[in-house]
């Protein structure tokens, strides 16, 4: 694998990943109602078979919010939220793994001095980085799957931060697909503070970031102002 060009690796990388997105969105067995209809038949079995099935959609870009709502809504909160966190867990780390094992070294090869200084800050900070990532509004969460796996962060670091960071949102949108019934229901008003609350700290800790991220005035100008 190492002899390949690493342009090639990371083209058969995005063509894999894209392949396995386009299976899953022309798919019409993936239906609400047949993955009901299967999940049910399965009785005490369901969620223990719906974890692999949700880990392997997310490796393939599917929406994860649509999986923590299906877990709600097949489970429940109370056994849905644990199924959501645990499923999300999962596929973000076989999708870690897919892109570190594939790409890594060829992002490696490939990488610029802005690029490697931008690969070693991000790994220097592994655990905040991947956290930080997983409560920021907007940041597509399959995107920092295989982000990370190309940058040098610790895969022990990645499962934590992405354990940590994913449950409150995965509780928030499993309470809401187990309350589409009555979005007025408690678990659905609790769900939309949570997602509320995790964007406004999300914000908060970006904005943290950039400012210390500015460099201080120069020494001449610091000096100049003195005088």
């Amino acid at each position: 694998m190492n002899r390949l060009d690493p342009r090639l690796r990371l083209l058969t990388l995005a063509l894999l990943v894209g392949a396995a997105f386009l299976v899953v969105a022309l798919s019409g067995s993936l239906s609400a109602d047949a993955v009901r209809d299967r999940v049910d038949s399965l009785g005490a079995a369901g969620p223990l078979l719906f974890i692999p099935i949700s880990a392997c959609l997310t490796v393939a870009l599917f929406p994860g919010p649509l999986l923590a709502g299906a877990s709600g809504l097949l489970f429940g909160t109370a056994l849905g939220t644990p199924v959501s966190i645990v499923s999300a867990t999962l596929g973000a780390t076989m999708a870690f793994s897919l892109s570190r094992w594939w790409a890594h070294d060829a992002v490696e090869a490939l990488a610029g001095p802005r690029l490697s200084a931008l690969r070693a800050w991000v790994g220097r900070r592994g655990f905040l980085s991947v956290l930080y990532a997983r409560i920021a509004p907007g940041v597509p969460y399959s995107l920092v799957n295989y982000a990370a796996g190309l940058a040098p962060v610790l895969l022990r670091a990645f499962v934590a931060a992405t354990a940590i960071g994913v449950a409150p949102r995965a509780f928030a949108y499993t309470a809401l697909g187990g309350s589409l019934g009555d979005l007025r229901s408690p678990e659905a008003i609790v769900a939309v503070v949570v997602l509320v609350g995790m964007a406004v700290v999300g914000l908060a800790l970006a904005r943290r970031d950039l400012r210390r991220a500015r460099p201080g005035p120069a020494p001449q100008a610091q000096a100049s102002s003195k005088s």
